[in-house]
């Protein structure tokens, strides 16, 4: 569904990403994960469009991204920190949105009537905490019933029922045989999640795995103790 084919990008001197190849298909939930700077928010805004790589190819459903934006319309995305008007509400935003996208599909109000958001409807952006922020975020990535949902750390500033009611939709968006990539510090959140992983370190793909062959590989139940086992036996290799 996704082709990344040989992407590299830098910003000056900084290399970002270095010949980055993946694939992507429909019915993966997918973690995008490794240290900040790393070169995550990099590749999913190249993936969105809203930074071109300096050289490699990407390709949404067989067709390069490159000069037809109407493919983001099928993309959801959720920004690790939103920013809307601060002096619009949070009904004003939902309605602004709707009116941009002039979607004509059913519209996906789950998440919005399981945060209860409509109840605040008339307070202001600039008056929110960062969790709620983070509901309106999830809201309107969820809003459109896309194919694609792009989540970049989505579970942060969020209450714990706030972030069970997510991730209990995020599993239920999987099961329809979408496509969901989520980069997170958080393994332990994971692990109901995901059904590959991918490590980014210093803008290059240390690994691309399936969860359960990752688990059979290195003999434990959890995502956050596989990682570790790898990430020490790689550094391990570097000293030797």
């Amino acid at each position: 569904m996704i082709e990344i084919k040989n992407c590299c990008k830098k910003f000056g001197k900084l290399e970002v990403l270095k010949n980055v190849s993946l694939s992507f298909q429909k019915g993966e939930c997918i973690a995008l994960i490794g240290p900040n700077g790393c070169g995550k928010t990099t590749l999913i805004k190249s993936i969105l469009g809203m930074v071109l790589p300096d050289s490699g190819e990407i390709d949404f459903e067989g067709k390069s991204v490159l000069g037809d934006y109407r493919y983001r319309e099928k993309i959801g995305y959720m920004p690790q920190i939103g920013r809307y008007p601060d002096n619009m509400t949070i009904g004003q935003i939902v309605d602004m949105i709707k009116q941009i996208r002039n979607h004509d599909a059913d519209i996906d109000e789950e998440l919005m009537k399981s945060f209860e958001l409509e109840k605040m409807f008339d307070k202001k952006m600039r008056t929110l905490s960062g969790g709620t922020t983070q509901k309106v975020s999830a809201v309107l990535a969820f809003l459109f019933n896309p194919d694609v949902l792009i989540l970049d750390e989505p579970t942060a500033g969020l209450d714990p029922l706030a972030s069970e009611i997510l991730k209990e939709k995020i599993i239920r968006e999987k099961e329809k045989g979408k496509l969901i990539l989520i980069t997170s510090h958080l393994l332990s959140e994971l692990d109901e999640l995901i059904t590959e992983i991918i490590f980014i370190q210093e803008g290059e793909v240390c690994f691309h795995k399936k969860v359960a062959d990752l688990k059979e590989e290195i003999q434990v139940d959890k995502i956050s103790k596989a990682i570790a086992k790898i990430l020490k036996r790689k550094q391990y290799e570097k000293v030797g």
